[in-house]
């Protein structure tokens, strides 16, 4: 799949900001890089999620029920 730009108007902002610090140039754009595909990839993957939960609601409320299940078990 081809690389999409992020359609947020406040990420190019954001974009500009890092870039008129100056410092340490590549190291900061580099890792502000993979900050965003980052966001993006975990954005997707809540979208994904959420279309999974409303194709198969029995197979997401089973999934929620055993989340709290694992939550209520789980010792510190």
């Amino acid at each position: 799949m081809p690389e999409q730009e992020d359609h947020d108007p406040s990420a190019g902002a954001a974009r500009d900001a890092e870039g008129a610090g100056g410092g340490a140039g590549s190291e900061v754009d580099w890792e502000a890089e993979r900050r965003r595909r980052r966001a993006r990839f975990l954005r997707e993957l809540a979208e994904a999620r959420a279309l999974r939960d409303r194709v198969q609601p029995r197979r997401a409320k089973a999934a929620r029920l055993r989340h709290a299940m694992r939550m209520r078990t789980f010792r510190w």
